[in-house]
């Protein structure tokens, strides 16, 4: 506490006051242990790619179509993507966590040894948000996780990506929708997203050569020759010239092949799971083409 008091100017005797006004929480501890991406994709899919997520996706869609439309021309980040991102997380705005963040950030930075460092830097991150936005730093609430807002950043991410979208002089995804669809699309751009790219493609695999590969290594890594050499093969023409990655999938009865561009790479940035990312973009999918008919 003392290196983070230096190194942010930020008063030691002010940071451990708040912090010893955190509570454990039984409850963080249980959720953290036992997350959905733990579950197979078949049983992961139906819970985010859904009739009623679709179809309130499109209602949010047709609602805040000039602020997405303005996000994707500014960070070329597609609508339906923004759309899917907010709908996973938060559906559309419903459920933006009910975990006090000072609270989760304590639990999991004091009593979580797995992933301790991580969180105690976000508590950090957080006493420094909730002063630089002027913000409660006791009233706030997200995910057990300590994430906030319509697209639940964490609290390193609000800091560095959110961005005042609607030029009210204040960066605010906590309850402007407006500034969370332009930080939400700002922070794909910040993590390269590829204007007008593809995301996956699916994959036909013959043998067992692909084991021989890393498989879901969400990194992209190989060429399309090294995939066809393993016998990895596709159903379009596939020429890309940036790496790519093997995703395999566990459906009811066998394994699903995907292979992943660069965009599925940053998909998966916001969270570092390929059930996630194939989540989004398929629920981004599903949303564009009900939206289209």
């Amino acid at each position: 506490m003392q290196s983070f008091s230096s190194q942010n100017n930020y008063p030691i005797a002010e940071a451990r006051n708040i912090i010893a006004q955190g509570k454990k929480l039984q409850k963080v501890l249980d959720l953290i242990a036992k997350p959905a991406e733990g579950k197979p994709w078949h049983e992961y899919r139906p819970i985010f790619v859904t009739a009623r997520r679709i179809k309130n996706g499109v209602k949010f869609w047709d609602k805040h179509a000039d602020d997405l439309a303005r996000a994707e021309a500014e960070y070329g980040v597609p609508a339906e993507m923004i759309v899917a991102i907010i709908g996973v997380e938060t559906f559309y705005g419903k459920n933006m966590g009910s975990f006090p963040v000072l609270d989760s950030l304590v639990t999991l930075g004091f009593d979580y040894p797995k992933r301790s460092k991580f969180f105690l830097e976000e508590l950090g991150h957080y006493l420094m948000l909730t002063k630089e936005e002027n913000l409660d730093v006791f009233s706030l609430k997200g995910s057990y996780a300590g994430a906030m807002g319509y697209g639940q950043f964490i609290s390193s991410s609000y800091r560095n990506y959110a961005v005042d979208f609607d030029g009210d002089g204040q960066r605010d995804i906590l309850s402007n929708i407006t500034d969370a669809i332009g930080s939400v699309a700002a922070y794909f751009k910040a993590h390269g997203w590829n204007r007008g790219e593809p995301v996956v493609h699916k994959a036909k695999v013959t043998g067992k050569d692909y084991l021989k590969l890393k498989i879901d290594k969400l990194k992209p890594s190989y060429s399309v020759k090294t995939l066809n050499n393993h016998k990895i093969t596709f159903a379009e023409k596939v020429g890309a010239k940036e790496p790519l990655s093997v995703i395999a999938l566990q459906g009811k009865k066998k394994k699903q092949f995907w292979v992943g561009r660069k965009n599925f790479y940053v998909i998966s940035r916001y969270n570092h799971s390929r059930k996630y990312a194939m989540a989004v973009y398929q629920l981004s999918e599903e949303i564009k083409k009900l939206r289209n008919k």
